[in-house]
């Protein structure tokens, strides 16, 4: 079976730093197109950071550039989202996603092929 799961959310205060991960299972990362998401109450849904299978890095959201970083490890068939600096806005539900190729639009994630459950990350003092 084909899953993605994250873990690693939770509790943070301001200015804390937080790392997801996203474990791939019945497929490898490798070649494929990652990326974070993420969704708030109240707001869309929207991209946060990607990598395409080339390594390009693709920022989909300004607010957390300087903040938060996005890598994979092969070995360990999981991809991760350092943040750090957190905000009470980066308040939301995380989400991993995964495309065997290139997505027509790097930052939206109906058009990876496969997605995580989802993480929360609550930044609050």
């Amino acid at each position: 079976q084909l899953q993605l799961v994250e873990s690693g959310g939770g509790l943070v205060q301001p200015g804390g730093s937080l790392r997801l991960s996203c474990a791939a299972s019945g497929f490898s990362l490798e070649n494929y197109a990652i990326g974070w998401f993420r969704h708030s109450p109240g707001k869309e849904r929207e991209g946060v950071l990607t990598i395409a299978s080339s390594g390009d890095t693709t920022i989909c959201a300004d607010s957390v550039v300087g903040r938060f970083a996005i890598s994979r490890d092969n070995s360990k068939n999981t991809m991760y989202l350092l943040m750090s600096s957190l905000k009470p806005e980066d308040t939301a539900v995380y989400f991993c996603a995964a495309g065997a190729s290139t997505p027509q639009a790097m930052c939206v994630m109906d058009f990876y092929d496969h997605r995580g459950q989802g993480t929360q990350v609550t930044v609050s003092s």
